[in-house]
């Protein structure tokens, strides 16, 4: 019990410190907002072309898109976060501080991160989807329980984005300098989890493969459950499922790289 209390005080302290960030917040949504407006109008002229494209109609098309927008800082689809934290404190030696406290390393940084997301899902995710269904027709669940269950995958998806980012993370162990493999991140991050274009309109085996990799639990899987394309409860049990699954792999994963990393630590200047 108190250990649960010490991450939700982490998780508490992270939020209240990324809210001291007004004015990046403020820019952060306009920014979301702008580039939002961008790619609608886009995917509007896509799908006056080719209306059905990957299965979609052009208003929940249109309502993919500003659920991206939505989610792009809370599941830090681009990265940041927990990541560059991390990388920077293993660069200068400062993550010895942080083996030395009394907790495990893994859940301290997943307890950071919600923190993170949640200010970040209410700071940057409510005004651009605002900004979307007042510009757009957009096809908005009625269901407070298709919300509820959208609230739920979010929360799976910040998971699966950490999972995914600590690993990249706990690289700069070896490299020191992992800014090659975060841009790589960040490139595999946009493309395949449709932040780009929905994986639904990719055909083929291509189009399956991707559907089943984990970035796809970080943004198609909580759009299609807000679009109520996951319908009943086996629908909804796959959908989290998957999430889930993925979620438990990677901190699995990140875990053991972790225990092989601070096994033998080599920290700059000792």
């Amino acid at each position: 019990m108190r250990r649960a209390r010490l991450y939700f005080t982490v998780a508490g302290s992270s939020f209240r410190r990324y809210a001291t960030y007004r004015v990046a917040t403020v820019a952060g949504v306009f920014t979301n907002t702008v580039f939002g407006f961008i790619v609608a109008y886009t995917y509007t002229a896509l799908w006056t072309a080719r209306p059905q494209l990957g299965g979609y109609d052009q208003p929940q098309a249109l309502t993919f898109v500003w659920t991206g927008q939505a989610l792009l800082a809370a599941v830090a689809l681009i990265g940041g976060g927990a990541q560059d934290e991390i990388q920077d404190r293993i660069r200068t030696g400062d993550v010895s501080i942080d083996l030395y406290r009394p907790v495990d390393l893994q859940l301290w940084w997943l307890a950071s991160e919600i923190g993170r997301a949640a200010f970040h899902l209410l700071g940057r995710g409510i005004v651009p989807m605002a900004a979307g269904a007042l510009a757009f027709e957009l096809a908005l669940p009625s269901s407070p329980l298709t919300w509820l269950m959208f609230l739920v995958s979010t929360w799976l998806a910040v998971v699966v984005g950490f999972g995914f980012r600590y690993l990249l993370a706990l690289s700069a162990f070896w490299l020191l300098d992992g800014s090659g493999l975060s841009t790589l991140g960040t490139l595999l991050s946009m493309f395949f989890s449709g932040m780009l274009l929905p994986l639904t309109v990719f055909p083929g085996a291509f189009g399956e493969i991707a559907r089943q990799l984990p970035w796809a639990a970080m943004l198609q899987v909580p759009a299609d459950v807000l679009l109520e394309e996951r319908q009943g409860l086996a629908g909804l049990a796959g959908a989290l499922g998957f999430q889930a699954g993925w979620a438990l792999v990677l901190l699995l994963a990140g875990r053991a790289l972790q225990s092989v990393a601070t096994t033998k630590v080599v920290v700059q200047g000792g």
